[in-house]
């Protein structure tokens, strides 16, 4: 009973014991210690570097939707890939002023909407002018939507929507690009060469997907938009809860089935999206880079650990006189197994930690990049984990051979060894 009682607290002494010989031993022999796990380090760097650039990127998009709301839904025109509907023209499928008279009343579910167009047009403010400003038809619910409200003046007016006046609103971007005055509210701006008088500066939003497109916008009435270019617009709406988003998105879908008139078992002729959606679509394409990244490094850790190997079993063959007179004086073939895999594994774990700080200053470096969006990049703490995981796993696996030839040596033609 004793002995089953003593029997856990030897097998500690016997690794904490395996242990210091494998530190010792890996210090007597520094750099070759440190070149032996050059191929650990680069993998566990790479792998957690690309994982806190994920992570990072995916901090971004998280915060981007915030902003936006969990509860907005896209809808715009768009062909199928197949069956008849597959060549129609475009001025087919694209949506019509009717289609959205009443939307609301059919939509239950959703909260407001608001039409909506771009298009890319020069601007003009005395002698500046400024080529491809973004131009974007909206009706006031378009605030609500995407949380950006007036910081100065005010926003369109329901009389600036019914008459379709030229009216418009603009971002900081405008004003600075146009050399427009700090008080800028009532000056007017020439779009297309039409007057437009400023009514309001709309708050800008820091969008995770700029990628250093400029910030400079201009909004007018969607019936402005309409009644002086006649542009199809897309739908932006907010569903009243997240709970109902999906709801609010079949009764979408079902009415704008019904206005193109298309009958059961017919492809629709137009997408609908949700946040929701996009953010399962980058949580899916995140794991698919981050397992082909794995993948990929995974063969630094194959090197790796063919390095280990290697030195391993340099390091029997010099100490094979070190091991016949272990065994000689009664040491166990298991407590050699243990001491040479112990040794792997912590070759493994420095190669590891090392790796992990690289990985680490790899990612600083990666959040210093402009325009990036990675300046939330970090490594996760499962990351770290996985990287010591993986360098513990490498060790048991090619330490495991080296460790099995010294363990099966014969203690006489051991001492006999030069």
């Amino acid at each position: 009973m004793s002995g089953t009682i003593w029997l856990p607290i030897r097998i500690l002494l016997l690794i904490l014991q395996s242990v210091w010989l494998a530190l010792g031993q890996i210090w007597s022999n520094k750099i070759r210690s440190a070149l032996t796990t050059i191929g650990i380090i680069i993998g566990v760097a790479s792998v957690t570097a690309v994982i806190a650039a994920l992570s990072g990127l995916k901090a971004s998009v998280l915060t981007e939707f915030e902003s936006i709301g969990t509860t907005t839904i896209f809808a715009g025109p768009d062909l199928p890939r197949e069956g008849k509907f597959r060549n129609l023209p475009w001025h087919k499928i694209q949506f019509e002023k009717k289609d959205l008279e009443n939307l609301l009343e059919n939509c239950p579910s959703l909260e407001v909407y608001t039409p909506a167009t771009w298009r890319s047009t020069s601007v003009r403010y005395g002698e500046q002018t400024v080529e491809n400003m973004l131009i974007r038809g909206i009706n006031n619910s378009w605030h609500k939507i995407e949380n950006r409200s007036v910081i100065d003046g005010r926003p369109f007016s329901i009389i600036d929507e019914e008459q379709g006046w030229q009216v418009c609103l603009i971002t900081e971007e405008v004003k600075k690009e146009l050399k427009l005055d700090k008080d800028c509210v009532g000056q007017e701006i020439q779009i297309d060469g039409r007057s437009f008088r400023i009514v309001g500066v709309v708050e800008e939003r820091i969008s995770a997907f700029d990628m250093g497109r400029s910030k400079a916008e201009v909004y007018i009435p969607y019936e402005t938009e309409w009644k002086l270019w006649r542009n199809h617009p897309v739908i932006l709406a907010k569903a009243k809860k997240p709970e109902v988003a999906e709801e609010a998105r079949e009764e979408l879908r079902f009415y704008l089935r019904k206005c193109k008139g298309l009958k059961p078992g017919d492809p629709d002729l137009f997408r609908i999206e949700t946040v929701e959606q996009v953010l399962r679509q980058f949580e899916k394409v995140s794991i698919i880079i981050t397992t082909i990244a794995t993948g990929v490094v995974g063969i630094s850790l194959l090197v790796g650990g063919v390095g280990i190997m290697n030195i391993m079993l340099v390091s029997v063959s010099e100490r094979t006189r070190e091991i016949g007179l272990r065994k000689a004086v009664g040491a166990k073939p298991s407590a050699i197994l243990l001491q040479f895999l112990v040794e792997a594994v912590i070759l493994c774990f420095f190669g590891g930690l090392l790796g992990v700080l690289g990985g680490q200053g790899m990612t600083s470096a990666l959040a210093r990049i402009p325009n990036a969006h990675l300046d939330k990049a970090y490594i996760p703490m499962w990351a770290i984990g996985l990287a010591f995981g993986f360098s513990a796993l490498v060790g048991i696996i090619f330490g495991m051979f080296p460790a099995a030839k010294a363990a099966s040596l014969d203690p006489i033609e051991a001492l006999r060894h030069e």
